[in-house]
């Protein structure tokens, strides 16, 4: 500074000092401010801010950058220090079929074909009731928020109740009403579930956390009409399809034997493929499958998990991710076909999974399957536009990860980290639209210690219902 300007300086009047410095911009109110941790934000750039800060506005996030900018630009009236913690957009798991978490375990260790027709679909038909959904989903819910997930995908019965209980938790959820060409639980007849999801997709239309869905079950399990009417409903109300496909072989065999094509192939020639189409496992899926799949913008969802326990197969992940297709991760249903809901687990097993049936350590890396987790993960279920990054304007989603436990370091690469080293138990504090549902491992707004009692008794009764007491 030369002597000219320190003299102009000293000149300064205490008034106008004050008066310049009141001239800079007030600060910006915002309701949270999330300061001080690695911010992974997944968007366009696969940007980073290792000191970085989230400015929350109502559900949507308002900016995201460095921590002393925003510390500068907003003020909240909560704050989350994030200092030595991971914060990512929250996990998303692509399928499952939560109430199941009252099953878990019940019989494991057999074939798709022996697991659902022997064990599952019986069990239901005695125990599954609109109670027995809301237990199962809400031991599922505290479960999930605990592992990241802020987002799920699910096919099952009651889902009206479902949805209740996941817009009471403050979760989001893409919840599908099972069709199927036999009775369930809910309705008896095919008229009778269209019926039923037509009033469910009715009463949710335009919810900020949950979107109603159709959720035709399989091919082998509707008929062409029941596909093509449970399509055409969803649609009537631009609502998401979800349908398991292409999940084993003796799927892809009778579809062979009886259609003369492969499921893919099936479903698109009844028309049922499209931009609004979730297509849980797609495991045999060959290479002109994968290009319909593309040119159809369907999103398809991996089950490593599952696919591994039931003996189901391998999806062919990498070759679709080059072909165009959205892919994203899911737990599969918490009983028989994987018995948990930790999408880090999946996103550890997708990657060594394909490591070692393609023989190649590079076939499916970390970065890889943390995109499948988040921003990949809601290009699958078609709301990449709300969720799945941290960037402005999108849903305020988000996870802290603890980085001070024995596991979490050194963490030389965080993709890495996150993939191959981070649990599910690391994760300490949940946002979901703005609203904290967990903070430092404390769940505010599941009932934990009562599901987990109830899921104690159910056990008792679906045991004595199949006479395994």
């Amino acid at each position: 500074m030369n002597v000219r300007r320190a003299l102009l300086l000293v000149a300064i009047s205490p008034l106008l000092l004050l008066d310049l410095l009141s001239s800079q911009p007030p600060k910006q109110n915002v309701d949270l401010l999330v300061t001080g941790g690695t911010v992974v934000t997944m968007d366009g750039d696969r940007t980073m801010y290792d000191d970085g800060a989230i400015a929350v506005k109502g559900d949507v996030i308002a900016a995201v950058g460095p921590r002393m900018e925003l510390e500068s630009k907003y003020s909240a009236p909560q704050t989350i220090d994030a200092r030595s913690r991971l914060v990512l957009p929250g996990f998303i798991n692509g399928h499952t079929h939560v109430p199941m978490t009252l099953l878990r375990g019940l019989h494991d260790d057999v074939t798709l074909n022996d697991w659902l027709y022997k064990y599952i679909f019986p069990a239901e038909a005695k125990n599954v009731n609109e109670d027995f959904v809301r237990w199962g989903t809400r031991l599922a819910l505290a479960e999930q928020i605990r592992a990241g997930v802020t987002t799920f995908a699910d096919m099952y019965y009651f889902e009206d109740a479902e949805a209740e209980e996941t817009k009471a938790a403050g979760m989001r959820g893409v919840l599908g009403e099972t069709i199927l060409d036999f009775p369930a639980p809910d309705n008896k007849s095919v008229p009778a579930m269209l019926a039923y999801t037509e009033k469910f997709l009715k009463r949710w239309q335009g919810d900020p956390l949950i979107r109603a869905a159709a959720a035709p079950h399989s091919i082998y399990t509707c008929s062409k009409k029941t596909l093509q009417d449970s399509a055409a409903l969803a649609r009537r109300y631009h609502a998401p399809i979800l349908i398991h496909t292409a999940e084993m072989k003796k799927e892809w065999d009778d579809s062979q034997k009886k259609n003369g094509m492969s499921p893919v192939q099936y479903m698109e020639s009844l028309g049922i493929l499209g931009p609004d189409v979730v297509s849980a496992h797609c495991v045999f899926v060959d290479a002109n499958d994968q290009k319909i799949l593309a040119q159809r913008q369907v999103g398809c969802v991996h089950n490593p998990s599952s696919n591994m326990m039931l003996a189901s197969g391998v999806s062919p992940v990498a070759e679709m991710r080059a072909a165009g297709v959205a892919v994203g991760l899911g737990t599969d249903g918490p009983a028989g076909s994987n018995n948990d809901l930790n999408l880090m687990e999946e996103m550890d097993l997708a990657a060594k999974l394909a490591k070692i049936t393609r023989m190649d350590p590079l076939a499916l890396n970390a970065k890889a399957v943390v995109e499948m987790a988040t921003i990949e993960g809601a290009k699958a279920l078609h709301m990449d536009k709300e969720i799945g990054s941290l960037e402005a304007g999108k849903k305020a989603d988000l996870i802290l990860i603890n980085l001070q436990n024995p596991n979490t370091v050194p963490m030389y690469d965080v993709y890495a980290g996150l993939a191959y080293a981070l649990k599910g138990s690391d994760v300490e504090t949940v946002v979901i639209g703005g609203g904290v549902v967990m903070r430092e491992h404390k769940l505010l707004t599941v009932n934990q210690e009562a599901a987990v009692a109830k899921a104690r008794e159910y056990q008792k009764r679906v045991a004595a219902s199949l006479g395994l007491q």
